[in-house]
């Protein structure tokens, strides 16, 4: 896999919408979050779709991917933040441009949505981040823990090798109403982080696996399925899959049925490791549903006893969320219940 470098104070950063463009109807969201990212160290370059309504958004993939297609060409960006998720940049991958991209590996990070991008870099085979994007995570990441704001800055500085990946003490289900100016940058109430919690399995001979990362948000994996974007059949050999669901808040029943679809393509079988982020807007008994939903797929009904299984774990449309690269390789510890990124994601 092609690593980007890190970035460094000073670096410049190209800020667009590969889904919805939701800077305009929600301007002071979208200031906080270049506001923190300035504070970060960071030279921000505002790109077309930032300031573009959300119907002019919404009615242009060929532009989302224009500015795409720009950054990375440009060589004085050194990295690329997603405005913000949505629901259709499914619809941009036709037009993203596979040469100038290759050629020009950088940082690219964002999470929900975005992962529709992520799965076309990732075929590229450019390590690409699930992570934070401007409104979602950055435009709040005053109001969240000191730890957390110095584990950003550490990773995207290429500073971390070989890291355990962080479980915070606390965590936050979503926002206040973006509305309403007078909370921009806020999060809804904290609550305490019970941590991950681990489905060890039947290992016969190691307490340890590994394998490359791959995954994201797992309604929008579902609308990759069966089209030229989807992996291939033998993608999945050694994979650690990692999924998380939406703030739409999908049924434990269509959780069932997309993960029996994973079953149904031979993925379990291959993968060395399964996560699962923790479950936005779920209650702790909806969260250990979840979990007797997830072990009754795998181990049930798919039969794949040996594949350990975390869930809960501090990703997804939860705040603070960690930053996970696909393609890099990632080791879950069963014994001392560790996950640990190996390596650096950067290319330093």
């Amino acid at each position: 896999m092609i690593k980007p470098k890190p970035l460094q104070k000073g670096s410049n950063i190209a800020v667009l919408a590969p889904s919805a463009g939701l800077s305009c109807v929600f301007p002071h969201i979208y200031q906080m979050g270049i506001k923190n990212l300035t504070e970060m160290g960071f030279n921000i370059l505002e790109y077309p779709t930032t300031k573009m309504s959300a119907k002019d958004v919404f009615e242009n993939p060929k532009a989302r991917a224009e500015d795409i297609n720009r950054a990375f060409a440009d060589d004085n960006v050194h990295g690329i933040i997603s405005l913000i998720g949505g629901e259709d940049s499914a619809r941009i991958l036709k037009y993203l441009d596979p040469e100038i991209i290759q050629a020009n590996p950088k940082l690219f990070m964002g999470y929900s949505d975005f992962t529709a991008v992520s799965v076309f870099l990732n075929q590229l085979g450019l390590v690409t981040f699930n992570g934070p994007s401007v409104m979602a995570g950055f435009a709040q990441l005053h109001n969240l823990s000191d730890e957390y704001r110095a584990y950003v800055k550490a990773f995207l500085h290429g500073e971390l090798v070989d890291t355990i990946l962080p479980t915070f003490v606390h965590f936050y289900d979503g926002y206040p109403d973006w509305s309403d100016v007078s909370t921009a940058g806020q999060l809804n109430p904290i609550q305490k982080n019970v941590g991950p919690r681990f489905f060890v399995g039947n290992l016969a001979d190691t307490d340890k696996v590994s394998g490359q990362l791959f995954g994201g948000c797992i309604e929008v994996l579902e609308m990759l399925k069966g089209t030229q974007f989807w992996p291939a059949a033998d993608f999945w050999q050694g994979k650690v899959l990692f999924l998380e669901t939406s703030q739409e808040k999908p049924s434990l029943d269509y959780v069932k049925y997309w993960l029996r679809n994973y079953g149904v393509m031979g993925v379990f079988e291959q993968l060395s490791g399964l996560l699962v982020g923790r479950a936005r807007d779920y209650n702790a008994d909806e969260k250990a549903q979840l979990d007797e939903v997830i072990l009754s797929v795998v181990r049930d009904e798919f039969e794949c006893h040996s594949l350990p299984i975390v869930t809960n774990l501090d990703f997804g449309h939860t705040d603070p969320q960690v930053i996970l690269p696909l393609g890099c390789d990632l080791q879950i510890d069963v014994k001392a219940k560790q996950i640990k990124l190996l390596g650096s994601a950067f290319n330093s």
